[in-house]
């Protein structure tokens, strides 16, 4: 399956963005109202600076406490994003999430934001992939 099936099965959703300058407790708030666990720092809405996860709120505030909730969210975010293209499949994109131990991953064509897939988007799509070729192992086996 391709990140661009996924995208289309999660519908047009769009990206959540937020600007540089926005506080980490801001961000906070919108990763709890929205029930997401990743926002992309953008000062656009296009190109994404940075993404910021759930994760990374968490460390910062073992490290620093709560004084780190009124820091830009620039200060914390991850800047070298790894993404991948609508154009990917699922395995090579679940190696790199898994490797690089995140759970969001950017779609990005041509420096602009596509999409923001999770790792429960890709597991997914593998689980419906992997029932698909059982059946039709099945339907061989049995002679359908």
């Amino acid at each position: 399956m391709l990140v661009q099936q996924i995208l289309a099965s999660k519908g047009d959703l769009g990206v959540i963005t937020v600007e540089p300058g926005t506080t980490v407790q801001e961000v906070a708030a919108i990763l709890s109202s929205k029930r997401i666990g990743a926002v992309i720092v953008s000062s656009d809405g296009k190109a994404a600076l940075g993404i910021v996860s759930e994760r990374d709120i968490v460390r910062e505030l073992g490290k620093r406490g709560a004084t780190c909730l009124k820091d830009p969210v620039e200060s914390l975010m991850t800047a070298k994003i790894v993404h991948c293209t609508r154009t990917e499949g699922t395995d090579a994109v679940l190696g790199r999430m898994t490797d690089g131990r995140f759970r969001h991953m950017p779609v990005i064509e041509e420096g602009q934001m596509v999409g923001l897939i999770s790792i429960g988007d890709v597991v997914k799509a593998r689980l419906m992939e992997l029932a698909a070729e059982k059946e039709a192992l099945e339907g061989m086996i049995k002679g359908f």
